[in-house]
């Protein structure tokens, strides 16, 4: 599971992971954020009640899909952003082990700079500083966290391949 604020690089070191296996799957937890065509309830900064709930399903949707993958014989990269409990709740809705969590935590500049090159805008109402602050003062400490400011797409799967098995078990 790869997990970070938006910008962090999830989608990309996710996809490279997830390429580096024989049989990959690299599950996009926002895939089934988007299928929700009437009635959805965007996470904003001080969202609850219905928000809160659709982002569960969502998470719960994920790790259903991600252990069938798992069952059929795929090594599985879930990757979204899940953080506070959430991470927590959504560790504990996949049934299958071994389970690794990688945390990207790239510095806010670096997360600034990421966001303002890409075509699309993840943060609307959100500010880095108040996502990236709730992920490292809200989020259980569970997993490897790995600071991936000055470290390509490519240098960040190597870490991680070199140090989940050891460091990111849950």
């Amino acid at each position: 599971m790869i997990t970070g604020v938006m910008a962090s690089g999830k989608s990309t070191v996710a996809q490279l992971l997830a390429e580096k296996f024989d049989k990959g799957v690299h599950l996009r937890g926002d895939t089934f954020r988007r299928m929700i065509v009437s009635g959805r309830e965007e996470m904003l900064p001080d969202s609850e009640g219905e928000a809160v709930n659709q982002l569960r399903l969502r998470h719960q949707i994920t790790a259903t899909a991600a252990d069938a993958y798992f069952e059929a014989g795929f090594n599985v990269v879930i990757q979204d952003v899940i953080m506070g409990s959430m991470l927590q709740e959504t560790v504990a809705f996949l049934r299958n082990r071994p389970l690794y969590v990688v945390v990207l935590t790239p510095n806010q500049e670096v997360i600034a700079s990421r966001e303002a090159a890409r075509p699309k805008s993840g943060y609307g109402l959100w500010t880095v500083a108040e996502l990236d602050r709730r992920l490292r003062e809200e989020t259980p400490k569970i997993g490897m966290w790995l600071d991936s400011s000055d470290l390509s797409a490519g240098e960040t799967v190597e870490q991680i391949w070199q140090k989940a098995w050891s460091e990111a078990s849950v």
